[in-house]
């Protein structure tokens, strides 16, 4: 076994898995082609409320190559499954516009598509509810946001802290619900052999999507393997088990061959979640000297009829700022919508856009520069649990931000600077997220020529997981990296959570650390050659993973933005964009700025392009692909920096980091709806910032 200087920790290693990626070796689930293949195509119900009342499949039937057609009245019955979403074409009910309620099983795809085409549909339309107000009568207080977190918090008197300050701000934020869209679709190969079922899937946990298949199905786990080994992107829509290995499974068990399933993007937006809109309304109180008295961050969401997701963006306001009083909640209302879920920062990204628009208002109303606002805010211990923060680099962000941006050489005033037709303007706002963490196992096994390898049921959803992990096993090892090989994407491997909530690198990273550092202490006490099967050092960080920190356990980051407005045709373009963060020892420093940098170019979409609203006459969302949904390109991306400050936090893990995958899109939106008020002098407080919203502002 050769010792090299560890590439750890922050090498900027190159990604293990990046020439089967371009040079297309990588599999994914669709490129999984087995012996006898069917495809399936999925049929979405076209009301928005209502039920079946019959299916007529001749014609298609008489499609060449139609296999079979499943129905409520025909399909596989499934236990209740763990998520309501997965209980497809199991009766007639339609609960909203998309639902899936007919599979066309055929020997190839267009034939399949085809005889979609041909069903011929009945309904019994039910009175449909599709659209959120402030004001919806069928609003109520949930008792949990998303998380488990508490749907109200209240500290201190609110309303009488409000009315005493001299200074306050109350402003309403709205946005429309937001679509993942990765790049690779929803996807699912199921093929059962001697009782076996085998899924390759599309998602960002298969240990997760094996326990749904095996609850819905009522079958042991040990008689399911689902498959995850390259994922292409996932933003949270496929965090939890999404219906395409259910359908695939069922279609699979219905004909006896296996059948692959692939979602068309039309269809995504229906059935495999979104980011919920959300009508938010900010007050803050401040005395003469910036110091926040009261704040109150009021949340109102919708959910479907399905089940409950609430998009907990209030919360973040419980982390952010010092203030004797506080009020945060969130109400909901249950539509005949799809099935809200989560999306790349849930939470935070909503929610932080609104607190930082409402902070960036107080120091306008102050006369204040908006950074220091936000240093004079800085709060001693969490404002809501008073515990004390493991770190907290918010400050340090905020301040070499303002130093690299050059933010201080600017000119306060609001539409004081233009060049051309071109209205030039900065904007700030700060990020913060969670430091998430689930138990994890793991192995590590040393051959005897030498050879080193780590196994554990990690997704890579284009993260680099296999890279840094190996990073992490070289370092516990004292190898280079290179001479690991890294297992993951199996729930034949040891089981491990899904790729969600920036926990990732930190709980498989923990497991695979653990392991690793007990192989290297057992090697160090062998003597001799190893035995013919090598040894093995198994890790399970059950114990670690579920002791309750003392400490509040956040990364941060500060977002800096310039932006020009066409003062004849209301574009917004973003001339640079900055971001600084503090979280915790960065284990690889090019997929670092990768993922910082895509979290940017994800917050500019959010900002000035992507946004979909609901037709309240047919139910159905308005933008349903990427001709109508627009997401950033290369020429919205000119001048984006990533960067981060050393932190050094003994109470996180082994590794020291924090998860970084999610804090680059949560101050982006604000930090350019700031910069455009800047340039302007105009305040919009409704997302996204397109030229339409802007223009009778400029007249």
């Amino acid at each position: 076994m050769t010792t090299q200087a560890p590439q750890f920790p922050g090498a900027p290693v190159v990604r293990r898995e990046a020439r089967d990626k371009v040079t297309g070796t990588a599999r994914y689930a669709a490129d999984r082609t087995p012996a006898g293949c069917l495809y399936a195509w999925t049929v979405p119900a076209t009301v928005a409320a209502g039920r079946v009342t019959a299916v007529r499949a001749v014609d298609a039937l008489a499609v060449p190559g139609v296999h079979s057609v499943l129905t409520h009245d025909n399909a596989p019955r499934l236990h209740e499954p763990d998520d309501p979403i997965l209980a497809v074409l199991q009766d007639d009910r339609v609960p909203h516009h998309g639902w899936p309620i007919a599979l066309v099983i055929a020997d190839s795809p267009e034939a399949a598509r085809t005889g979609a085409g041909e069903l011929h549909i009945e309904y019994e339309r039910d009175a449909h509810d599709v659209t959120l107000t402030e004001d919806h009568p069928g609003l109520y207080t949930p008792e949990e946001a998303n998380g488990g977190f508490p749907a109200v918090r209240n500290r201190g008197d609110v309303e009488r802290a409000l009315a005493a300050s001299p200074v306050q701000t109350d402003a309403t934020y709205r946005m429309d619900a937001l679509h993942n869209h990765p790049m690779e679709p929803h996807a699912a190969t199921a093929v059962w052999e001697d009782g076996h079922l085998t899924v390759h899937d599309s998602s960002q946990g298969s240990t997760k999507v094996r326990e749904s298949l095996a609850q819905a199905l009522g079958l042991d786990p040990d008689r399911i393997t689902v498959v995850s080994e390259h994922v292409g992107g996932g933003f949270g829509s496929k965090g939890t088990t999404r219906p395409q290995g259910i359908l695939a499974a069922m279609a699979a068990r219905h004909t006896g061959r296996p059948v692959k399933l692939v979602f068309p993007r039309a269809q995504l937006a229906e059935v495999v979640g979104h980011r919920a809109p959300t009508i938010q309304r900010v007050r803050l109180g401040a005395d003469l000297d910036g110091v926040l008295t009261a704040v109150s961050h009021e949340v109102v969401t919708q959910t479907s009829t399905v089940k409950e997701f609430v998009e907990q963006a209030a919360v973040p306001a419980r982390v952010m700022y010092a203030s004797p009083n506080s009020r945060t909640g969130h109400r909901v209302v249950a539509l005949d919508v799809p099935s809200p879920s989560w999306m790349r920062a849930p939470g935070e990204a909503s929610g932080m856009y609104a607190l930082e628009s409402a902070m960036d208002e107080l120091a306008s109303a102050l006369g204040l520069d908006p950074v220091e606002l936000r240093l004079r805010n800085e709060p001693a211990t969490e404002p809501d649990s008073d515990r004390p923060f493991s770190s907290r680099g918010l400050a340090a962000c905020l301040r070499e931000g303002a130093a690299r941006f050059g933010w201080h050489d600017r000119d306060p005033r609001p539409a004081a600077r233009q060049e051309g037709r071109w209205l030039m303007g900065t904007g700030v706002a700060s990020a913060t997220y969670p430091v998430l963490v689930s138990r994890s196992t793991a192995s590590a096994h040393a051959a005897p020529d030498g050879s080193l390898r780590i196994q554990v049921n990690a997704t890579d959803i284009g993260t680099g997981a296999r890279t840094v992990l190996a990073q992490i096993a070289g370092d516990a090892l004292g190898v280079d990296p290179a001479a690991v090989h890294v297992d993951i994407g199996s729930t034949d491997l040891p089981t491990a959570p899904l790729a969600g909530g920036s926990s990732g690198t930190a709980s498989w990273g923990w497991a695979v650390h653990k392991a690793a550092a007990d192989l290297a202490a057992r090697l160090a006490e062998h003597s001799g050659p190893l035995p013919a099967d090598g040894i093995t050092a198994t890790a399970d960080t059950e114990q670690e993973t579920g002791e309750e920190s003392p400490y509040a356990r956040h990364a941060f980051g500060a977002h800096f933005a310039e932006t020009a407005v066409d003062a004849v045709t209301g574009e917004v373009r973003v001339r640079r964009l900055l971001g600084v963060y503090a979280a915790g020892r960065i284990l690889n420093a090019r997929t670092a700025r990768s993922q910082f940098t895509g979290g940017m170019v994800m917050g500019i979409g959010m900002a000035l392009t992507e946004g979909c609203g609901i037709d309240p006459a047919f139910g159905d969302f308005t933008a349903k692909d990427l001709a109508a949904y627009h997401v950033p390109v290369c020429a919205d991306t000119a001048d984006i920096q990533a960067h981060w400050i050393e932190e050094d936090d003994r109470h996180l893990n082994p590794m020291g980091s924090k998860g970084i995958g999610e804090i680059g899109i949560v101050g982006t939106a604000a930090a350019i709806g700031n910069a455009v008020r800047h340039a302007t002098g105009a305040r919009l407080r409704e997302l996204p910032l397109t030229p339409d919203t802007l223009l009778p502002y400029l007249l």
